[in-house]
């Protein structure tokens, strides 16, 4: 069929103009865009058959924060207090539980200063995580891996995702069972309330949260669908900080708070063999790296400009909710802070209305753990999937795989939190291997790779190094510290 409008070449300029009739057509001066040569070859050459960005060009330098608006239709997607709740909930968990005993270890003026130091670290490696993301055109973390590192290191960064948010979601579970259920030493809300009955038997208890309450929140197909639930997770994260630090401050005015310790304990080789294991666990504490991706994907006008700006104002809000935390649940409980804090909650705190208190921190808390347990499965599910059906459709477009996945992870997550003992034991081998390769080795070494194309500068360099090293030995020694540890146990 023959037609009247010929091809556009290559090298021109498209340019797009608004017209309301011949009489009310807008000045051309002002009321077109140019849009700058599209080479049709180059975006061809640059995906791979999987939708993967092939990284052997070097034209990672583009401003993307001006040509966000081109990629993202408007009005879709999440605002920034959504994406701040989605990332919020994937970092306040059940590691603010364990945070209170590593002061114990550390002591009030180290432990405050690990607190701030490793918010700060994880921010910069989020950025950079971003940063290079949008400049390789990744749709997820292991795509950005794979983009700098190569295939093998793709498949090791999804396998520490596996095992991180597995071991995240098995810690949610224990904690729920404990303090609903009780434990050895713990008397459960449920024994408290109603007295001996089937609640007592913790895995049936912990099945029945599985089934009628995580399971639903498990189907949604979509991060962005978690924003309100994730809000009200917020909101019952910091009822609970509230009440702890509210709780230790009228115990302090009164005189009824021991002296803390306030630097670590070199004394004895327990002490040092536990402060060996405590920075790792309190590395992990701000690993959300894994949502980063499908947080910034489901952003309304997403730009890195606009998920740093996520990322600082989550930081930000977590280093308030942790320090909290840690000082207050250890001034109240001192050298008897259990691993899990939630459990101590299970006694008299020596103030009026003790009871009351004791049942809204720890009720409040396990309904947090309820609503954060879909986001971290979230990223669980998308990892599984893109390891084992790689190349098949998008996950929300078959829900048959999706429904399936859901099924066998919580089948496997629950399996699991009947077998590991308590939160301690998951937090202190996940933070020193697979907690510190997502939050800071892999990120450290994506823009050590990477950072000549996007002119990564000296000081960024520098930042990226120091976080690397620093990772490598915190690893080392927490592995070396956790071999040592289950040791002397056992003799």
């Amino acid at each position: 069929m023959e037609s009247n409008y010929s091809a556009l070449s290559k090298d021109s300029y498209l340019e797009l103009q608004l017209h309301n009739g011949s009489r009310n057509s807008i000045p051309p001066e002002k009321s077109h865009d140019k849009l700058h040569p599209f080479d049709e070859e180059s975006f061809d050459n640059n995906v791979d058959r999987g939708g993967l960005v092939s990284c052997d060009d070097d034209d990672l330098d583009l401003d993307f924060d001006d040509q966000s608006h081109i990629l993202n239709k408007p009005g879709k997607g999440s605002g920034i207090s959504g994406a701040v709740f989605n990332l919020t909930t994937s970092i306040i968990g059940a590691g603010i539980m364990a945070l209170p005993a590593t002061m114990k270890v550390l002591g009030l003026v180290v432990g405050f200063i690990m607190i701030i130091l490793m918010g700060i670290l994880s921010e910069i490696s989020v950025e950079f995580l971003v940063r290079f993301a949008v400049a390789s055109k990744a749709k997820s973390y292991g795509e950005v891996v794979q983009c700098a590192l190569g295939r093998t290191a793709r498949v090791l960064s999804e396998i520490c995702i596996v095992v991180n948010n597995a071991g995240v979601l098995i810690v949610y579970l224990i904690i729920i069972g404990d303090v609903m259920s009780g434990s050895k030493h713990h008397v459960g809300v449920f024994d408290q309330w109603l007295g001996n009955g089937m609640w007592d038997h913790r895995k049936l208890l912990i099945l029945v949260v599985v089934v009628i309450f995580l399971a639903p929140l498990c189907a949604l197909n979509k991060i962005d669908s978690l924003s309100l639930t994730s809000a009200a997770s917020v909101v019952l994260a910091v009822v609970f900080v509230v009440v702890c630090f509210v709780v230790a401050f009228i115990k302090l005015l009164e005189g009824k708070i021991d002296p803390p310790r306030m630097s670590p304990d070199f004394g004895s080789k327990r002490a040092i063999l536990d402060l060996l294991v405590v920075i790792p666990i309190m590395s992990n504490a701000y690993v959300c790296h894994f949502n980063v991706q499908p947080i910034y994907n489901e952003l309304e006008g997403r730009s890195p400009h606009k998920m740093n700006r996520v990322g600082r104002i989550t930081t930000i809000l977590c280093v308030l909710v942790y320090a909290s935390t840690a000082i207050s649940g250890y001034l109240l409980f001192g050298k008897d802070i259990e691993s899990d804090v939630l459990t101590n909650f299970d006694k008299d705190l020596g103030i009026r209305f003790s009871s009351a208190l004791n049942y809204i921190v720890r009720v409040g808390y396990i309904l947090h753990l309820v609503l954060v347990f879909p986001v971290i499965h979230f990223s669980l599910r998308q990892t599984v999937d893109a390891l084992v059906f790689e190349g098949s459709p998008p996950l929300p477009e078959s829900r048959k795989r999706s429904f399936a996945l859901t099924v066998v992870l919580l089948l496997l997550t629950y399996l699991g939190s009947t077998m590991i003992p308590n939160i301690w034991t998951a937090f202190k081998f996940t933070g020193a291997t697979t907690a510190v390769s997502l939050g800071f080795i892999f990120p450290s070494l994506i823009a050590l790779r990477l950072g000549h194309r996007v002119n990564l500068s000296l000081r960024e360099k520098f930042l990226s190094w120091s976080m690397l090293m620093l990772a490598i030995v915190v690893s080392i020694v927490g592995t070396i510290g956790n071999v040592y540890s289950i040791r002397s146990k056992s003799e």
